[in-house]
């Protein structure tokens, strides 16, 4: 698949992403209205902020896909971790509101909700939607290491949740109607909002701990070991060290030091540095490495310039018979 091709993809999932959190924003304000559930109007609100979520992934998936320049030599990936990192302060925001309004309802102004049909499928209509979906964006994610539709495809999946928790609380509700001496049910939907906002909450707070991760460039735990043993197998190579590891956006860029035979020649360092990459890329598909490679006296020096070893002899041999 050609770069462009893959841009075009993940531009398509982002944008069907905006289509959806439209419409099922538009749906679930309409039917909150019309019965006064408190649940339901924290998911439209909640749907509301999924609707700028996604607008802004697709954005910012657009400008992380930008390519290097002098202003910004590792590209723009970081884009998609400021994105995140408002979708987050969004999310939290939305948690305060539903939660004074929840309160508000329980313990001060009581309000009457009704349950109708309507939001019943409303809220099935809505986990239909986001099944499908979060699906859509964890596939595109894992295709293309996009942290940006990684992080959509996560907020959508709790969505599916949050919609549960709407379902049983206008349940109760229901269940309170009928049958008497249930009378306490009928806070089951403002109960449901707090549930949706402590779900709302625990989503931003893995995202924010992602996204300030990223901001600052720390590398995941025990990949800077990984990468140095897998450098210090190529061929020829003494040691590596000095492993800096670095994400900007879907693409992950590993600067280190290798030590080399101080007597080998330029183009048998160069070969063990395109394997040293070739190594590399193999723990994180995709990154750019850049390999800075430092002298030691080797047996060839010690020996006062007497012959090679054999594995200066192997790589020889396969530079003879490269092409050219």
């Amino acid at each position: 698949m050609t770069h462009q091709s893959a841009q075009k993809e993940k531009r398509s999932v982002a944008l069907l992403s905006v289509v959806a959190a439209v419409g099922l924003t538009a749906f679930k304000l309409i039917v909150g209205l019309l019965t006064n559930s408190l649940g339901l109007l924290a998911e439209a609100a909640h749907s509301g902020l999924d609707l700028v979520a996604a607008a802004m992934t697709y954005v910012a998936v657009r400008v992380s896909d930008k390519p290097a320049d002098r202003s910004h030599p590792y590209g723009h990936g970081k884009i998609e971790n400021l994105s995140a990192l408002f979708e987050t302060l969004l999310l939290l925001a939305t948690s305060g509101w539903i939660i004074y309004e929840a309160i508000d309802r329980l313990f001060f102004h009581p309000a009457e909700v009704q349950a109708s049909i309507w939001a019943f499928l409303v809220m099935g209509t809505s986990i239909i939607i986001d099944i499908n979906r979060s699906k859509m964006l964890y596939r595109a994610a894992r295709k293309y290491n996009s942290q940006a539709l990684e992080a959509d495809a996560l907020h959508f999946s709790t969505d599916i949740w949050s919609s549960a928790v709407v379902i049983l609380g206008l349940i109760g509700v229901t269940v309170a109607r009928f049958l008497p001496g249930l009378d306490w049910m009928h806070a089951a939907d403002s109960i449901a909002a707090l549930m949706v906002a402590a779900i709302v909450i625990y989503v931003s707070a893995q995202l924010s701990w992602r996204t300030i991760a990223a901001l600052l460039d720390s590398a995941p735990q025990g990949m800077a070991e990984k990468v140095s043993q897998a450098a210090s197998k190529v061929e020829g190579v003494i040691d590596a060290h000095a492993v800096r590891i670095r994400a900007s956006g879907p693409i992950w860029f590993i600067d280190m030091h290798a030590t080399m035979d101080g007597d080998c020649t330029l183009n048998e360092a160069h070969i063990a540095t395109e394997r040293i990459e070739q190594a590399l890329q193999e723990i994180i598909k995709g990154a750019d490495v850049t390999v800075h490679v430092e002298p030691v006296e080797g047996p060839r020096s010690q020996a006062g310039g007497g012959a090679p070893t054999k594995e200066r002899e192997e790589i020889k041999r396969r530079m003879d018979e490269r092409p050219g």
